[in-house]
């Protein structure tokens, strides 16, 4: 017990360890000796220089890379919206939320710029061309880019849409029925969070589009709305039809555009018939009246299922002579009431205030119970139908609209990159956007932009932390440390708890005494030296009376019994000692003060 006391000793010092170094802070011990002092000394704050920015520049060829370097270049490039949305009220209608760029409220990087999202509860819409149309002709779609929450998110997206190519798209028109490829990106509603990948895909056959969603992450996403940090998105799609969704560089989903998609890229190749119908001798009842079956003689359908409970008596204090409702002294016919027309008019009636307190008023009724005699109406039991043939369903024919599309891969070429969103949250940032065709490209790219941002933020968040708020956002992010933060931690101050709190106590004599009468366990001849020389001259007389009482033959097996204990207390060895001076050694040490001396063994 004491080994783990000292390991929870030192468990816990490790904690507190952890603690000062996510606090980032250093608490000087303070020792206390006699007559010595030792005055604090204080170190100087050094203040941390911001870094200051610089334009990440790709170290391969792109598509699209927007990182918001000035707000001269911005307007140059991108586009407001100057349409309305159709089918909503005038008022809302006008895509007229406010777009601006410049630096996060708690920027971490001197001029480093991001596209915010100004307005709430308004309707935005803003796009930009690429440099060079995407086409899927091979290679992979590499789609990145960051969002900050700064004042976290109660209802709306920031998700992207990927424009398709088009003879007659005008930027200034763009809305939400503008054709799009692919939209992506985080949105939420509520507790609803959501990571969208949707594509739209052409079906071969008809030429009409469909949207196609992939499945939800499994991952938990709701802290990337509410830590107001910068978050960064990635979505990739091969050739081979897999797509990869990333948050933080991390996987939240995969999946094959082939399997992990609703509805599915191909359609069935059979359908139900639509003309197909169930015919009239068709039986699909799966159980029948037994018609073979027969009434019982004694049963009785004319018993009612509830009768009066004749034990029943009437509540103490029952009073049966007040009226439970009484006419509101208080009301007045109306001024309007016309007893020609309305009738004599009535005063409402309200409870009776006598019947305060009381377990009621009025006529006592007894109340009824269920009846034991209660049988119903007879009905014959249910057996399996022999001519069931199961449920009918239509038959199934083939799809007239089937196709097999195996490289959905292949989808409309893209031309611009657009944010068409609601929100009802203001100062959304977005920063660092991307779209490439090389993992490596993009991994410099971030490497130059999201990993530096995060880093910082890291540090600055880092900076007078609890140890409680570390803890949690470490189990946010990896949940199996709860194990590993029980076994470290709780259950050592288990341990400390039960050493200290519920360690047994030294018995007390009394305790010994009646253990030993009530077990029958062997007494020791010579009591504690605490009972002086009078218990021991008791101890003598008691046994003189026991000699006399005894015959001859147990006195003379007490005269052998005392020659063998004084054979054994006058050895010549060095280590025998005489009882006067065990008497003295245990009068001089405390701990053998209350160990009483057994009775030595007889010898046969």
């Amino acid at each position: 017990m004491r080994i783990s006391y000292i390991l929870s000793l030192l468990l816990v010092g490790l904690l507190l360890n952890f603690s000062a170094t996510v606090s980032g802070q250093d608490d000087d011990e303070e020792i206390e000796e006699e007559d010595v002092e030792v005055e604090e000394i204080k170190e100087p704050v050094v203040v941390k220089e911001k870094p200051v920015y610089s334009r990440p520049i790709p170290t391969g060829p792109t598509y699209f890379v927007e990182p918001f370097d000035t707000r001269a270049e911005y307007l140059k490039r991108w586009v407001p919206s100057q349409a309305k949305k159709d089918g909503v009220e005038d008022e809302i209608a006008k895509y007229d939320g406010k777009w601006d760029v410049e630096e996060a409220r708690e920027s971490l990087i001197v001029n480093d710029l991001g596209l915010i999202l100004k307005s709430k509860a308004k309707h935005h819409a803003i796009s930009a061309k690429l440099d060079r149309p995407f086409e899927f002709k091979g290679t992979p779609l590499l789609v990145q880019y960051e969002v900050k929450f700064q004042n976290g998110m109660d209802c709306g997206g920031a998700y992207i849409k990927l424009l398709s190519t088009s003879n007659k798209i005008n930027l200034k028109t763009f809305t939400d029925k503008t054709p799009y490829t692919i939209m992506f990106g985080p949105d939420k509603c509520g507790n609803d969070h959501k990571l969208h990948f949707i594509f739209r895909h052409k079906n071969p056959k008809t030429g009409v589009f469909e949207e196609k969603h992939a499945e939800k992450p499994t991952a938990k996403l709701d802290k990337f709305f509410s830590d107001h940090k910068t978050h960064l998105f990635t979505l990739i799609i091969n050739p081979d039809n897999t797509y990869e969704i990333k948050v933080d560089n991390g996987i939240v989903a995969s999946g094959s555009l082939l399997e992990n998609v609703s509805p599915p890229v191909n359609p069935p190749k059979e359908i139900e018939d639509p003309n197909d119908k169930k015919p009239k001798d068709w039986d699909d009842r799966e159980k029948i009246p037994d018609a073979d079956a027969v009434k019982p003689d004694d049963w009785d359908e004319s018993e009612p299922a509830t009768i009066l409970d004749e034990d029943a008596v009437i509540p103490s204090g029952w009073l049966e002579d007040i009226e439970p409702y009484i006419p509101d002294p208080s009301a007045t016919k109306p001024d309007d009431w016309d007893e020609e027309m309305d009738g004599e008019w009535e005063a409402p009636r309200i409870e009776n205030p006598e019947c305060t307190g009381a377990p009621g008023c009025g006529k006592w009724e007894r109340p009824s119970k269920a009846n034991p005699k209660y049988k119903g109406v007879w009905k014959p039991p249910m057996i399996d139908n022999p001519e069931y043939k199961g449920k009918w369903k239509p038959q199934m024919i083939p799809n007239p609209d089937y196709f097999e599309d195996l490289e959905p891969y292949k989808m409309t070429p893209i031309v611009a990159i657009g944010l068409e969103l609601w929100s009802m949250s203001n100062d959304i940032l977005f920063d660092n956007f991307i779209i490439a065709d090389n993992s490596s490209v993009l991994d410099d790219f971030t490497a130059d932009t999201w990993e530096k941002k995060s880093y910082e933020e890291r540090a600055a968040s880092s900076t007078g932390q609890s140890i409680l708020e570390a803890i949690k956002n470490m189990t946010d992010e990896r949940p199996w440390l709860w194990a590993a933060f029980i076994l470290v931690v709780v259950l050592p101050i288990v341990l400390i708890i039960t050493y200290c709190c519920f360690s047994g106590a030294p018995a007390k004599p009394e305790d010994i005494d009646a253990h030993r009468k009530k077990f029958d366990d062997v007494t020791p001849d010579v009591k504690d030296d605490e009972e002086g020389d009078e218990a021991e001259g008791e101890g003598s007389q008691e046994e003189d009376r026991d000699k006399g009482a005894r015959g001859d033959g147990d006195l003379e097996e007490d005269k052998e019994d005392s020659a063998v204990e004084g054979a054994d207390e006058a050895g010549d060895g060095p280590d025998d000692k005489t009882e006067e001076d065990e008497d003295k050694e245990a009068g001089d040490s405390p701990k053998k003060q209350n160990s009483p001396r057994r009775r030595k063994a007889r010898k046969e």
